[in-house]
C-alpha cells in the first residue's frame, strides 16, 4: 500500500509538472502569435521561378533517357544566359491580390503594398497586376481602395485589374481606375448602382407598448433608422443621399474610363465578361493565369503579399463577402 502511494504521489508530481509545461507551452506560442500579429511581414515571390519549377517538375516526370538529358542540358544553357542577362533590362510586373468584403477590410495592407511597391517601380516601364475579386460593400471604404490604386498611375506606373469571377459595385470603383480592365469571359462586372437596406421594427414596438426615444440635433440628422418611425419626409432625404452618392459614383467611373456610355452602364445591371467587353467595361478576356503566364518571358514577375493577423471583424466581414458574392453569382442567371 505505501507502493502505491508513493506511486500515486509522483503520478501526481509529474501530471502537474506537464500542465505547467504545457500552460507555459501555450503562453509561450500565444505571445509568439501576437507579435507575429504585429509586425506584418512582405513576402514577395518570383513567379518565374515558380513557373520553371512546375515545368522542371513535369518534364522529369514525362521524358526519359536521351530526351531528358537533352532537355537538362538545353536547361542549364538557358539559365547561363539568363544569369548574364541584365535583370534591369527586363520590365517588372508586381502582382497584388485584393479580395473585398463589405468593410473593403483588405485596404489595409494594400496600402501597404503599393507603398513598398512604389518605392521599386519604374514609371514608363513597370507594371502592377491587381487581381481584384469583390462584390462591393460601403462606398466610403472602397472609394479609399480605389484611391490607393491611383496611386500607382499618379506615380507613372501602368496599372492594370484582373477580375476571374467578380467585380461589382465598390469591385468595379476600383477597377475603373486601371490603365486596363482584363476580365474572365465568364466574370460578373458592373453593378454601378447605390443600395441602402434597414429593416424597420417601429410598428413592431407599438405593438408591445415599447416605447423608443431617439434625441436628435439638426433636421437630417437621422432620416431612416431600425425602431424610429420613418416619415416621408425622412424617406425622401435618404433616397436623395443615395441619389447624390449614385452621381458622385458616376462622375468617378466617367472620369477614370471616359469611353463608356453612362446611360447604358449605370443602371445598377450587371454583366458577364463578353457584355461587359461588349460595353467598354472592360478592354480584354482573359484570365490572370493567362495573361501573367504569356508575361514569363518578357518580364520578371513578383507577387507582392503583406501578411499579418486579422481581426475577428475582419474575419466575419470576409466571410460575409464570401456570402454576398455567392448570393450576386448565383443571381446572376442560370447556372452551367
Amino acid at each position: 500500500m505505501e507502493f502505491l502511494a508513493e506511486l500515486g504521489v509522483f503520478t501526481g508530481k509529474v501530471a502537474v509538472l506537464v500542465l505547467a509545461v504545457a500552460m507555459l507551452l501555450i503562453l509561450f506560442f500565444a505571445l509568439l502569435s501576437r507579435a507575429r500579429g504585429s509586425k506584418p511581414l512582405l513576402d514577395v515571390e518570383n513567379l518565374n521561378k515558380k513557373y520553371d519549377r512546375l515545368a522542371r517538375t513535369l518534364r522529369n516526370g514525362v521524358l526519359t533517357g536521351k530526351a531528358l538529358k537533352l532537355d537538362q542540358k538545353a536547361e542549364k544553357k538557358k539559365a547561363k544566359a539568363e544569369s548574364q542577362a541584365s535583370d534591369e533590362e527586363k520590365k517588372r510586373i508586381y502582382v497584388l491580390g485584393f479580395d473585398g468584403d463589405v468593410r473593403a477590410s483588405h485596404v489595409e495592407n494594400l496600402r501597404e503594398e503599393i507603398t513598398a511597391i512604389l518605392t521599386m517601380a519604374r514609371p514608363a516601364v513597370d507594371e502592377v497586376v491587381v487581381l481584384l475579386e469583390s462584390p462591393g460593400g460601403m462606398a466610403h471604404a472602397y472609394g479609399l481602395a480605389a484611391t490607393q490604386l491611383m496611386r500607382i498611375r499618379g506615380a507613372g506606373v501602368t496599372l492594370t485589374v484582373v477580375v476571374d469571377k467578380i467585380a461589382a459595385s465598390g469591385g468595379y470603383m476600383m477597377a475603373c481606375t486601371a490603365n486596363r480592365i482584363l476580365a474572365a469571359p465568364f466574370a460578373v462586372i458592373g453593378s454601378i448602382g447605390v443600395v441602402a437596406q434597414i429593416p424597420n421594427f417601429n410598428r413592431l414596438l407599438k405593438k408591445h407598448d415599447i416605447d423608443f426615444q431617439e434625441m436628435t440635433a439638426g433636421e437630417f440628422k437621422r432620416t431612416v433608422s431600425m425602431f424610429g418611425e420613418i416619415t416621408e419626409k425622412g424617406r425622401q432625404k435618404a433616397q436623395e443621399d443615395i441619389e447624390d452618392l449614385h452621381h458622385l459614383f458616376k462622375l468617378f467611373v466617367k472620369e477614370n474610363r471616359p469611353q463608356l456610355d453612362l446611360s447604358q452602364v449605370s443602371t445598377g445591371e450587371i454583366w458577364f465578361g463578353r457584355r461587359a467587353l461588349d460595353l467598354n467595361l472592360v478592354d480584354e478576356l482573359i484570365s490572370s493565369d493567362d495573361y501573367l503566364f504569356r508575361q514569363r518571358d518578357t518580364a520578371q514577375i513578383f507577387k507582392v503579399e503583406l501578411h499579418g493577423s486579422k481581426k475577428w471583424t475582419e474575419k466575419l466581414a470576409q466571410n460575409m463577402a464570401k456570402v454576398a458574392r455567392r448570393t450576386i453569382e448565383n443571381l446572376s442567371g442560370p447556372q452551367a
